[in-house]
């Protein structure tokens, strides 16, 4: 009896293999390796497009890596609905269509390096809900383009490094969310405006390396819950008015190793919610005006190697908001440097004669307007005045002249009437 169920089950077992083979010799496209109905290799295989109606509805890794795709249409992978892992590495890809991974509810990563692709076009990785690796380092990537990643959430890693990027577009991660980390390659030029909007819960995004000629207003605005927010090894040019302006909650804020030629404004109110700003090792070469600094909503503010002019304007940056917002005069003047005057360059700041350095002229100026206001108002009061009895006393002689030459007018047209009846009377 046991051996009968033995059989029974022996024989059982070799037509289900049977059947999986002939399953799959049958739906494996001839230019790829099908290693069983969930993992599909069809690398080098000179493919020109993608053989969707060959592959298995069933496969979970597909692997095209190395052919020959210049183009990813919309919905190139329907159907493939247990798909888990993509990789389009190597591939001659110059452009990616709107909508084109539509339909891969199940994809967690998905690989496109090594590639021609210049652009990340709108909408390009749209709708990808469960995505939590994508990988497109190594590219020609030049520009993305606003919305490229709308509706796509739950991603751990986007890495952009290693391509050519330029320019981020306004809205161009807009809509992602659970972010785990965000890293952008090197040489960026410009973010335009709002460039993050919309980005919801980030771990990391890291900028370095850019070469920018101002940081643009509201670059970060609708920035929120971000871990830690990076920007490094950077010539940040201006840091214009408004560049944090609706940047909220952030634990981390590093600004580091940059140099800086203007800071127009630094403007965190308590609304943008930052445990920590970390100013370190930065080359300011202007200093900043106290009235543009708003720390009032950061909790906690390191500044140190960082090099400031100390010209006359040092007293303007130590008695402001900064310096104040480090809580110790003493710290900051041993742990920062001075970038100018030459003779003064790379010297501690505490190694100044602060007293022994004159105020500018500027400051001299702001200063004496604002301490003797009461007296220029009564200044200008008495000029006032001067100037008009000055004007009361000219009109008052112009009056006197006219009268007088009037007066005179009459008397000699009285003796000139005495005179006719005198000779009338003769």
């Amino acid at each position: 009896m046991c051996n009968s169920w033995l059989l029974i089950i022996a024989i059982t077992l070799e037509c289900l293999w049977n059947s999986q083979l002939s399953e799959t010799s049958k739906s494996c496209p001839a230019e790829c390796i099908c290693l069983s109905q969930t993992q599909v290799l069809c690398n080098t295989g000179g493919l020109a497009q993608i053989p969707l109606r060959q592959l298995p509805s069933t496969v979970e890794n597909l692997a095209l890596t190395k052919n020959n795709f210049p183009v990813i249409k919309p919905d190139s992978f329907a159907g493939l609905r247990a798909l888990k892992k993509l990789s389009l590495d190597g591939n001659n890809i110059t452009r990616i269509k709107q909508f084109a991974f539509r339909g891969l509810p199940r994809l967690k990563e998905l690989s496109i390096q090594y590639t021609p692709l210049q652009t990340v076009a709108q909408f390009a990785f749209a709708g990808l809900q469960n995505l939590s690796t994508i990988l497109l380092s190594h590219n020609q990537i030049a520009t993305i383009e606003g919305n490229a990643f709308a509706g796509t959430s739950n991603v751990k890693l986007i890495l952009l490094s290693n391509n050519p990027l330029i320019r981020i577009d306004t809205s161009a991660f807009s809509s992602l969310t659970n972010v785990g980390h965000l890293i952008l390659p090197s040489g960026i030029r410009t973010i335009e405006p709002d460039a993050f909007l919309g980005m919801d819960t980030v771990g990391l995004l890291k900028l370095a390396y850019m070469d920018l000629k101002e940081l643009s207003p509201y670059t970060f605005r609708g920035l929120t819950n971000v871990l830690l927010l990076t920007l490094q090894e950077s010539d940040l040019g201006i840091i214009c008015a408004d560049a944090f302006t609706g940047l909220s909650q952030v634990d981390k804020l590093q600004i580091l190793n940059n140099k800086i030629d203007l800071i127009e404004e630094l403007n965190f109110t308590y609304t943008a919610d930052i445990k920590l700003l970390k100013f370190h090792g930065n080359h300011v070469l202007e200093t900043p005006d106290p009235n543009s600094i708003i720390i009032d909503g950061v909790s906690q503010l390191e500044l140190v190697n960082n090099h400031f002019p100390c010209g006359c304007h040092i007293h303007t940056l130590l008695d402001g908001p900064l310096v104040e917002g480090a809580h110790n005069l003493s710290e900051f003047l041993l742990k920062n440097y001075c970038i100018s005057p030459l003779d003064v360059n790379g010297r501690a700041m505490a190694e100044l004669d602060i007293d022994s350095i004159g105020r500018c002229q500027d400051q001299l100026t702001k200063g004496n307007l604002g301490s003797s206001a009461a007296s220029m108002a009564l200044s200008v009061n008495v000029t006032l005045l001067i100037a008009a009895a000055t004007i009361e006393l000219r009109i008052l002689r112009t009056l006197s002249q006219q009268l007088l030459l009037l007066w005179q007018y009459r008397a000699r047209g009285s003796r000139g009437r005495r005179r006719r009846w005198h000779l009338v009377g003769r």
